[in-house]
């Protein structure tokens, strides 16, 4: 079987553009680009979607989904499990749910609030994370990020934060200036260095990677743009510039 990006889209609620960043970032490979540029998909390409989103589901970053699906000890079978039970208890609470407001319709008294409980999902996704990352979210970014931030205290935490809102504030501040600025450019400089001085060495290839990730996941782009409407896609195409130079 053979589908294009579109159809993926449609069949997968994955819009055509996290798909495109996908492809980008070296997670989901077409199994073939046409001469006219255009992507098609196999089922092998559906099947590694599918622990993509799993992934995701459970808040894993684009980088460390790329290590643990190159890891040969990667278990599809007992991923597609997790994925099953993970599933199945959001049914359940769904149809706990559905049976409350049938009641409610039928004008019987439920004050019942049990079903409204999230305490089980989360935990299983805790679980499950916490498993999976213990198995195989052995990347390099990974083992430093935790090494590093282990040991942050509250105060480490503030610092880092104020730090962060600052130079997001400077983007926001020259964001009419075209991303090739010099004093944008810069900005870039110290969005680096201010990931590899308190999470991970953050290699010219990694900060390529955020900046495709500031637009192509949507929970990026809607935290980076509280901060102002389009502030995302501004530090992405900064980003992709100062990443494309040949010398710096």
């Amino acid at each position: 079987m053979k589908t294009t990006v579109k159809e993926v889209a449609n069949l997968t609620g994955v819009s055509v553009r996290t798909l495109h960043y996908y492809h980008g970032e070296g997670i989901l490979e077409p199994s073939e680009i046409a001469p006219n540029g255009y992507r098609y998909y196999d089922e092998a390409c559906l099947e590694r979607l599918q622990h993509i989103l799993f992934l995701r589901e459970l808040d894993f970053s684009i980088a460390e989904i790329k290590g643990i699906l190159k890891n040969p000890d990667f278990d599809q079978e007992d991923a597609l499990r997790k994925q099953r039970k993970l599933l199945t208890l959001k049914r359940n609470r769904l149809d706990n749910l559905i049976t409350i407001l049938d009641k409610k319709i039928k004008g019987e008294e439920n004050m019942s609030f049990k079903a409204f409980d999230m305490a089980e999902i989360e935990e299983s996704k805790k679980k499950y994370a916490k498993e999976v990352h213990e198995r195989w979210g052995n990347t390099e970014a990974y083992t430093q990020s935790q090494k590093k931030t282990n040991g942050y205290t509250a105060e480490n935490w503030q610092i880092i934060h104020e730090e962060a809102e600052k130079i997001y504030a400077d983007f926001l501040a020259n964001k009419s200036k075209s991303p090739q600025d010099p004093e944008v450019q810069d900005l870039v400089a110290q969005w680096q260095q201010h990931i590899s001085k308190h999470y991970y060495d953050c290699s010219d290839e990694i900060l390529a990677g955020l900046g495709l990730m500031y637009v192509g996941d949507e929970r990026f782009t809607q935290n980076i743009d509280e901060r102002g409407k389009g502030l995302a896609a501004f530090m992405s195409d900064a980003i992709t510039v100062y990443c494309s130079k040949s010398t710096k």
